[in-house]
């Protein structure tokens, strides 16, 4: 099956991520691009909620009009999981993993108003109640199409509550480790199960 697959980095991430890099090597390594023809994107995303949503948005519409029968997969880390849930509503060739994400970031993120630094590129830039708006904005109530999701989460995540998430995703395929963390401990081993996920639906 050709597949598009669009990793969604965290707060302060980037594509230089331990888990970007994990999936890169992962396609790589097992030819994923030049046996299945799967492509693979990690956008650089904008600090501002408003600004990577249009990124994304741009890059799912190019693919969409490039192939309308598409089939593409966002894996969304921690506020890449929010961002990916609001893109699954709006796009029915998208499915979506969610890895250890972040359900409420704005109530999180009004902690961090003010200077904050990007962890890999040492990009500076002020945290403002505006950007706390625009994460609102995404929020996503009720989620549709619960089957075309999938919740990985860890118990041991010290900068989220798991439970946040497993309940707000209720309707959608849950599964939950002991231990962990918020990087996700041995995100390696999962990435055959999150093909797995895309291959049998």
């Amino acid at each position: 099956m050709s597949l598009t697959v669009i990793y969604i980095h965290g707060f302060n991430s980037s594509p230089l991520s331990t888990k970007a890099q994990q999936l890169q090597a992962y396609f790589s390594q097992h030819k994923l691009a030049e046996e299945q023809g799967c492509q693979l994107f990690i956008p650089a995303l904008n600090h501002q909620p408003a600004v990577a949503i249009q990124q994304l948005q741009q890059l799912i519409e190019v693919t969409i009009n490039a192939q309308p029968a598409a089939n593409i997969l966002l894996i969304g880390s921690s506020l890449g999981g929010y961002y990916s849930i609001w893109l699954a509503q709006q796009y029915p060739q998208c499915r979506a993993v969610l890895i250890n994400p972040a359900v409420y970031p704005y109530r999180l993120l009004k902690g961090l108003l003010g200077e904050n630094q990007n962890l890999y590129t040492a990009h500076k830039y002020q945290l403002s109640t505006e950007h706390i708006a625009q994460l609102q904005a995404l929020e996503v109530s009720v989620v549709a199409n619960p089957q075309r999701m999938l919740l990985l989460s860890q118990t041991g995540d010290e900068t989220l509550d798991y439970r946040e998430a497993v309940d707000k995703l209720a309707a959608v395929e849950q599964r939950v480790t002991a231990g962990g963390n918020h990087g996700f401990e041995n995100f390696v081993v999962v990435i055959p199960e999150i093909f797995d996920f895309v291959t049998a639906r």
